[in-house]
């Protein structure tokens, strides 16, 4: 298990909670508020992770549980987050400690303490390139590279297929991702697909969802994500009206899987280049993700 073997802290209303932990300086680890969870998101703005503007209710709706942040004598000082999906499958983000405080082994338990609330579950994580290497050594084992690329999109012309993603069944639209995505996540699609901004697109054909994307406004530009279509003509078409959604040559990122030649080549075609990347990562065996199909993550946060 992730950073096991280090007892000297206390936990806070977490699952095992009369299991006794020595304090250390005071440093204590309690599951996060939604206002915590805002403060969580404007730290990941701090280290240049570029969040949506709404991204905080759609997080924290996934597993309300699954946010915990560290206190070092009443001050917030780390967070993390492990959202669980089902009871096979977990993720790991929001990995962040206060600048000053980093390598004293307040990042450490916080790590212990998602794990261990993720339990058995084959759990992932987006790991920074330079930390790759610790995170083997804790178990992990990389699967495939996820690159972040921007461009200035030019507006491109609409699809008879592409419909907004409300009129599609939102069962439909659980079942489409979780064919995708390593489990069902219907708590956190509740409020990702259905938004107080940006724009949820579907792809229909012959009255069959074929892909969706979800494009949203970040600190700077818009990030689409998802992106998920069953060839690279329909995420094209997707890729081209979730970019007419947004003002004319907008900054506009998408981070897709390295894996996927396809989503190579649609971010070729549309001049974008790469700005960052992360390892992605599990605990576990790889899932059987359908990688052809991917062509754009959700978000290094959630998986």
């Amino acid at each position: 298990m992730i950073f096991s073997g280090y007892k000297g802290f206390r936990v806070q209303g977490l699952q095992g909670r009369a299991k006794a932990h020595r304090v250390r300086e005071g440093f204590v680890i309690r599951q996060m508020t939604l206002k915590d969870v805002e403060l969580a998101v404007q730290w990941a703005a701090e280290e240049g992770w570029n969040p949506g503007l709404s991204d905080t209710a759609c997080f924290y709706h996934a597993d309300p549980d699954g946010f915990l942040i560290g206190e070092l004598d009443g001050q917030p000082v780390g967070c993390i987050s492990a959202v669980s999906y089902g009871e096979a499958f977990g993720f790991i983000g929001f990995y962040i400690v206060r600048k000053e405080l980093r390598g004293k082994w307040y990042g450490v338990e916080l790590g212990r303490q998602a794990m261990s609330r993720l339990g058995t579950r084959n759990v992932g994580i987006d790991g920074v390139v330079a930390k790759i290497k610790n995170y083997e050594k804790f178990g992990f084992t990389l699967a495939h590279r996820n690159i972040r690329y921007r461009g200035r999109v030019q507006r491109g012309a609409g699809s008879a297929g592409v419909v907004e993603l409300a009129a599609i069944p939102f069962d439909a639209v659980v079942s489409y991702d979780s064919a995708i995505f390593p489990a069902r996540r219907a708590a956190f699609l509740e409020k990702w697909v259905i938004r107080p901004d940006g724009a949820a697109l579907g792809f229909t054909e012959g009255g069959e969802l074929k892909g969706y994307g979800v494009i949203r406004p970040c600190r700077t530009g818009f990030k689409i994500g998802p992106l998920f279509a069953d060839s690279p003509d329909i995420a094209e078409s997707l890729f081209r009206a979730l970019t007419g959604e947004v003002p004319e040559r907008a900054p506009v990122f998408l981070d897709i899987p390295a894996t996927n030649p396809a989503a190579v080549t649609l971010v070729g075609n549309h001049g974008m280049t790469p700005v960052f990347e992360t390892g992605r990562m599990y605990s576990g065996e790889a899932p059987a993700v359908p990688m052809k199909k991917v062509f754009g993550i959700t978000s290094f946060e959630l998986g």
